[in-house]
């Protein structure tokens, strides 16, 4: 299979206005030395709980090691009811997340 360049350029045009605008051409409010930006309680708890995440691993290695070696020597057990609670309490889950 070939691709073929259909001769249309990406790039800008050279005619194209590429300046940046200056502050004064936006026709919105400026703001001045003087404003405050003050946060939600929210807003901070918020921040706090993506840190916390961001710090924690994706996989916990050391219980994938504990699950493989239980798997290697024939002791882990697959608990057919605690799977089916669990997939039936998902389900109830994205179902309520709907309404």
């Amino acid at each position: 299979m070939k691709i073929e360049s259909t001769g249309k350029s990406l790039a800008p045009s050279a005619t194209a206005d590429v300046r940046p605008r200056s502050p004064a051409s936006n026709n919105g409010p400026v703001a001045s030395a003087s404003d405050k930006v003050q946060l939600s309680s929210l807003s901070s708890s918020l921040q706090k709980a993506e840190t916390a995440i961001a710090q924690t691993p994706v996989v916990d290695k050391q219980r994938v090691d504990e699950i493989k070696q239980a798997i290697a020597n024939g002791e882990f057990k697959v608990d057919a009811n605690r799977i089916a609670d669990g997939l039936i309490a998902s389900v109830r889950e994205m179902l309520a997340g709907q309404r």
